[in-house]
């Protein structure tokens, strides 16, 4: 068996932690993470911490020449129109360490967020649909996707977008706004949403490090084509719970979350053809349907 090689995690939350299994198989797995009280939990999922914080540039030098490839899942800052985590990140794989020669990472897997392309009217789009952040944290999102593909062709390094949806799996559910009768919109004026379930989308991370083509997005989602009422009322009926009421957008306002009341705006489909196709992905839930059953049979909530 030969050597494995490295393989820089950046942020480690709960879909880093699902693929750590398949990821260790395949490669040495770093961690960069900025609380040490979180090391314990990297080290038991077979990932090495490596300290650093994407706010603060200095405590990222140590980055440069370390992995041979780099996975990307940490989120922009919560504010402004650029993501300044995803900057220092690059400047930082990109220094020259000191009496060393430098040494690129070969690949960067970067995971977006379908947000990029603002509201679509309900259309069907696929990876070549132009993007149109609306939002301030869309905006984020897609000030990093450019600068990451810059930065590949600038340096040669493979760099790849997954453009990920709603993530939902068992503890990633609605059920306290179902609980609390948080309404939802009139189906006729509903909006559609798209899903991955965590599962499948800690499994599409593998698979876009084996198959992935230089500068290439992907839609990581399953093939529902759901409104967003509808995913509401499926996970109501699995869980046991009341329908949220329905109510038309014009009296949504101060009802719902700016948060939500953003999502709310946007509607769109997006095809898994490119995910299926090129990475190979096979997935365990393909419909939401599915994953909520799932998450159902296994819940202490469940009704």
């Amino acid at each position: 068996m030969g050597i494995k090689r490295t393989l820089l995690i950046v942020g480690c939350g709960d879909i880093a932690l699902r693929a750590a299994p398949l990821l260790q198989a395949h490669y040495r797995l770093l961690g960069l993470c900025r609380r040490t009280e979180s090391y314990r939990q990297l080290r038991l999922h077979g990932i090495t911490p490596v300290s650093g914080d994407l706010d603060n540039s200095k405590s990222l030098v140590k980055l440069a020449g370390m992995a041979h490839a780099v996975l990307d899942l940490a989120p922009p800052p919560d504010h402004g129109k650029h993501d300044t985590r995803t900057t220092n990140l690059l400047a930082a794989l990109t220094k020259r360490p000191k009496s060393k020669e430098r040494i690129l990472p070969q690949q960067l897997v970067y995971i977006s967020t379908s947000g990029v392309y603002g509201n679509c009217s309900g259309a069907l789009i696929d990876e070549t649909h132009p993007i149109n952040p609306q939002t301030e944290r869309a905006m984020r999102r897609a000030d990093a996707e450019r600068q990451v593909r810059e930065w590949g062709l600038r340096n040669c390094v493979s760099v790849s977008i997954l453009r990920v949806p709603g993530i939902y799996a068992t503890g990633r559910l609605p059920l306290a706004r179902l609980r609390e009768g948080v309404p939802a919109l009139l189906p006729e004026e509903d909006s559609y949403t798209n899903h991955i379930h965590a599962d499948d989308l800690a499994a599409s991370l593998y698979a876009a490090l084996r198959y992935a083509k230089p500068g290439r997005a992907y839609h990581v989602c399953d093939d529902s084509h759901l409104k967003m009422g509808e995913y509401f009322d499926l996970v109501a009926d699995q869980f046991g719970l009341p329908h949220p009421p329905r109510i038309a957008r014009a009296e949504i306002n101060g009802r719902i979350s700016p948060g939500m009341l953003s999502f709310m705006r946007e509607s769109r489909r997006l095809t898994n053809t490119r995910m299926k196709h090129e990475l190979h992905v096979n997935l365990r839930y393909p419909t939401v349907v599915d994953g909520i059953a799932a998450s159902a049979a296994i819940s202490p909530e469940s009704g």
